[in-house]
């Protein structure tokens, strides 16, 4: 069953990449991620008002513990995302540069989650940073000099975004069902992105049906998909193995994005896959049966 959701959540989790490139052409990324959150918060509020078993026993300080991962692990991750694909960075030049996260989870499970890396996960681990660092050069290097060198850096920002996001949740007391934490997050990021788009003007949707197919595109597969299955996964299986499937993100999307947008695909991309596939390998095998798992609690 881990086996199945792990690829869907791979999947997923890649479309958002895919999702952002189809919308950047449509708007600007605040308000496209505007009209992405503002539907669903209040799909996910009318469903919390018909259903509250969920949400018993929750908390206020469960509630603001759950408003902080939200801006961060949506907010400020998608912001960071969007963003990026808007200056012209690709979409799998964006994944690449997030593909980082696993070292920096797997540095930092150890004393702040007691989620302890093995030596073979650790080997697995840099294994993956050499297939991310291998497809990077070669997206980067077929961009030329169209993309400012800055904008790579903004990915990077998401991504200790999402860490931090990941951690918080790992240190929470309880945990909170995953129904309420989504809604929370959804109506966070929402409110966040709307003060976003009104400030700056941009509050408006386009007409253009492009516009609408991009936002129920990003709705359906990396929202209810991708980021519903991260939460699922990181308390069934660890930070670790978790972590380590967003190795597969970046030539997943490389993947994804030469054959709907024509992005750069070579013999490095090719190379860069191969490696991700055996630092997954390399990281399941390597588990540590008897360590505790503060995620799974």
């Amino acid at each position: 069953m881990n086996a199945l959701l792990s690829v869907a959540f791979v999947l997923c989790w890649s479309s958002g990449f895919i999702g952002a490139k189809l919308g950047a052409g449509t708007a600007d990324a605040s308000t496209l991620l505007m009209w992405r959150f503002l539907p669903l918060a209040a799909v996910l509020v009318a469903a919390a008002a018909l259903s509250r078993k969920a949400w018993r026993g929750l908390t206020l300080r469960d509630a603001g513990r759950q408003i902080a991962i939200g801006a961060l692990s949506q907010s400020g991750y998608l912001l960071s995302v969007y963003y990026a694909i808007q200056l012209g960075v690709s979409s799998g030049t964006t994944a690449l540069i997030d593909g980082v996260q696993p070292l920096v989870a797997g540095a930092l499970a150890g004393p702040l989650l007691r989620q302890y890396v093995s030596r073979r996960q650790w080997l697995g681990l840099w294994l993956g940073l050499a297939g991310v660092a291998t497809v990077t050069v070669a997206d980067a290097g077929a961009s030329g000099a169209d993309v400012s060198r800055w904008a790579y850096f903004i990915p990077f920002l998401g991504m200790l975004s999402l860490v931090a996001a990941t951690f918080l949740e790992g240190r929470s007391p309880r945990p909170v069902a995953p129904r309420a934490a989504l809604t929370i997050h959804c109506v966070t990021s929402a409110v966040l992105f709307s003060a976003l788009a009104v400030g700056a003007g941009a509050a408006v949707p386009p007409a253009d049906s492009s516009f609408w197919t991009a936002t129920a595109w990003l709705v359906v597969l990396p929202t209810f998909g991708g980021y519903g299955l991260y939460w699922l996964l990181l308390r069934r299986s660890g930070l670790t193995e978790v972590n380590t499937l967003m190795f597969l993100m970046a030539p997943v999307t490389a993947v994804w994005g030469a054959l709907m947008f024509g992005e750069h695909f070579g013999l490095q991309t090719a190379i860069g896959l191969a490696v991700g596939l055996a630092a997954v390998v390399v990281v399941r095998r390597g588990r540590n049966p008897v360590a505790p798992l503060a995620a799974s609690r």
